[in-house]
């Protein structure tokens, strides 16, 4: 579009072609007969033709007139059904979401049931749910959520905490047996060990505050926790997890803490999506899904509070 013609002027083109004349058009308008009038040449100026021939007694469209009302007239009618659609998503419950996740326990023992139960209570919203750990960016689109452990530092992002996850070190009572109690996390260095996104292990004594950071020799590197768990259930070494992802062996004795007084920091985690005051309805229902059943799920539960 021309620098010098604009929106409104091809508007008030468009009603005073439909109400016929140029009274009736101020009418609809709510505006005075001369802003009609000045719209009208201002926009025959831009386009350098004239649209209206205009009598004492009638009007009527030259052939540039009726060529360009009947193009902006489907244009205009287009736009305004772009505008409902559009103007749809802020109320309706329906269309897409994209989410990621981490896999393992947290994704497929929490996450993924809650997002099954959530497209129970609204039938007209389609998920899209990745399990990766690779970086996303929710700024260019690409997901609607991501749910993620550990600190977040972009500020262009909300970042609701959900939870602190406790971590912990855990082997087997047989490897224990094995290999002998560490009992210092310097220890570890001389123990095998199965490593996931971490090589690095902090802890802190509970007595002292006291923090050691310790670089284990990972035996097995893997980043899904499930595998980790079942590889230290195997006897191949200590693992470092949240203890939600190994409570049922921790209840009955397969796993052990390895350390009494030494634990790692718990870490949060989170739910992160864009800094949008206007967001569709669909990502609004799902932020409240999450914040009211999250730790439902996280506990075990099964089916939703709602």
């Amino acid at each position: 579009m021309k620098k010098d013609i604009n929106y409104a002027d091809i508007n008030s083109f468009l009603i005073l072609v439909e109400e016929g004349s140029f009274t009736k058009a101020a009418n609809k308008l709510m505006c005075s007969r001369s802003q009609i009038s000045k719209q009208l040449s201002q926009l025959e100026a831009g386009l350098g033709v004239s649209l209206l021939v205009r009598t004492t007694r009638t009007q009527h469209l030259t052939p540039s007139g009726e060529l360009f009302y009947d193009k902006c007239k489907k244009a205009f009618e287009r736009i305004e059904h772009a505008i409902d659609i559009t103007s749809d998503t802020a109320s309706h419950t329906s269309g897409e979401i994209r989410i990621n996740c981490v896999g393992g326990y947290i994704g497929e023992n929490v996450i993924g049931p809650m997002v099954t139960d959530f497209m129970q209570k609204y039938p007209q919203i389609n998920v899209v749910l990745d399990f990766s750990s690779r970086r996303v960016d929710l700024v260019a689109g690409e997901f609607d959520f991501v749910f993620r452990m550990g600190d977040l530092t972009d500020s262009s992002l909300i970042a609701r905490k959900l939870t602190e996850l406790t971590i912990g070190i855990y082997a087997t009572p047989e490897y224990i047996k094995k290999h002998g109690e560490p009992l210092n996390p310097k220890d570890l260095i001389n123990h095998k060990c199965i490593a996931g996104s971490l090589n690095t292990w902090t802890l802190l004594s509970e007595h002292t505050n006291e923090k050691q950071e310790v670089i284990v020799q990972g035996d097995l590197e893997c980043k899904n926790g499930k595998v980790m768990v079942y590889s230290a259930l195997r006897g191949n070494g200590i693992i470092r997890v949240p203890e939600v992802y190994c409570n049922s062996e921790l209840n009955d004795g397969t796993l052990i803490p390895v350390f009494k007084h030494w634990h790692p920091k718990a870490t949060p985690f989170y739910l992160v999506f864009l800094r949008d005051k206007h967001q569709p309805m669909r990502i609004k229902v799902f932020k409240e899904f999450v914040y009211k059943n999250f730790m439902h799920y996280l506990n075990g539960g099964s089916g939703s509070n709602c």
